[in-house]
């Protein structure tokens, strides 16, 4: 055979064979990818169904599939020595891995579907940020066991040796990977007590906000200044967590001031008032009824309180009727003709302080 029939001391007819076997097997996985796609837009599937999911995934990774089993077949074509013979096999090892680890990479996404659907099921919104962590958790298990066959292939050791030496770096890995263990651990406590849902308030530490998204490391609080905390997991388990979302009520305590010159009369007209106000009032808590106290004789005012609670325990609302009842307190108790005390201070002088001044005003 002439030189000018090989290439790299290859005949051209067993290259344009391998030419053939890769460029035909990606011909063929592409039509096949595109097929699956059809099928999986089908009329049929009406809504997003496991089934649609699963050729969606399945068509994902088609094409790599079969470009990896064309060179195979197209390698083997190709007359080389034992050595070039052994590193084409470990290529090829090394791209069958590869494929295999994207394949089921991708059929995660089915598992992801599965547990979203469950999760809708659910009245907790919480257990919606369960199936991406589980999702993001079975991806990196499949990443960690593709590396460690191509590194058995590449290194020509068994598996267990691998494993053996990656023991000894996997606990100084793991001694630099406390927080994060920690932080994977406490997240796995707070999808177990689930002590909030997703956008419920919660105050925690010096923090009061909404719950936006809980990770595998932290959990994401927007305050109600609008800013974005971050929590790492380890920390918010140990944490004392006050869930205001989930109080079924609000309480108030309204304290009110009257002029020392209110009758006894008008104090019990006060408190008749301030009760007809709050007595079937919107909101009412069948289990606490409003009560109403003349609590105190202040230095500049005789001290009303009283005290109601309000739901549903939504905080707008409960301004909405704290703003109703301050306003009707107001027009009622002018109507009466009950004041408002301020504070204020009377001056009382003796006689002798009172001739005092006048003489040395007239001096």
């Amino acid at each position: 055979m002439s030189d000018s029939e090989l290439f790299f001391g290859v005949p051209f007819s067993n290259v344009l064979l391998l030419l053939g076997w890769v460029l035909g097997s990606l011909v063929l996985g592409k039509l096949l990818q595109v097929t699956i796609r059809r099928a999986a837009r089908a009329k049929r599937f009406t809504q997003r169904s496991t089934l649609q999911v699963f050729f969606v995934s399945l068509a994902r990774p088609i094409p790599f599939l079969f470009f990896v089993w064309g060179l195979r077949f197209g390698l083997h074509s190709l007359p080389v020595n034992n050595v070039l013979e052994g590193l084409m096999a470990d290529v090829l090892a090394v791209l069958l891995t590869v494929a295999v680890a994207f394949f089921i990479y991708s059929l995660i996404d089915v598992i992801n579907h599965l547990l979203t659907v469950m999760a809708s099921k659910t009245a907790t919104k919480l257990d919606d940020m369960m199936a991406p962590m589980v999702q993001k958790s079975l991806r990196v298990v499949v990443v960690v066991l593709a590396l460690v066959q191509i590194a058995q292939i590449l290194s020509d050791k068994p598996i267990t040796s691998i494993l053996a030496g990656l023991g000894v770096g996997g606990l100084a890995i793991a001694l630099a990977a406390q927080e994060t263990i920690k932080n994977f651990f406490g997240s796995l406590v707070i999808f177990a007590d689930k002590p909030f849902e997703l956008e419920e308030r919660i105050r925690v530490g010096d923090f009061d906000g909404f719950v936006e998204e809980v990770g595998f490391r932290s959990t994401r609080l927007r305050t109600l200044d609008g800013h974005l905390v971050t929590i790492p997991n380890g920390e918010l388990a140990n944490l004392m967590v006050e869930n205001v979302s989930k109080r079924p009520h609000i309480k108030r305590v309204l304290e009110l001031g009257v002029t020392y010159d209110t009758s006894p009369e008008k104090m019990e007209e006060a408190k008749a008032i301030l009760a007809d106000i709050l007595t079937d009032h919107e909101g009412r808590v069948e289990a606490y009824p409003p009560r109403i106290y003349f609590k105190a004789f202040n230095s500049s005012s005789l001290d009303l309180v009283v005290i109601y609670w309000y739901h549903p325990g939504h905080y707008w609302a409960f301004m909405e009727h704290a703003d109703y009842v301050n306003r009707e307190v107001l027009r009622r108790f002018n109507e009466a003709g009950i004041e408002f005390a301020f504070p204020t201070r009377t001056l009382y002088l003796s006689e002798s302080v009172s001739e005092d001044a006048g003489a040395s005003s007239v001096g």
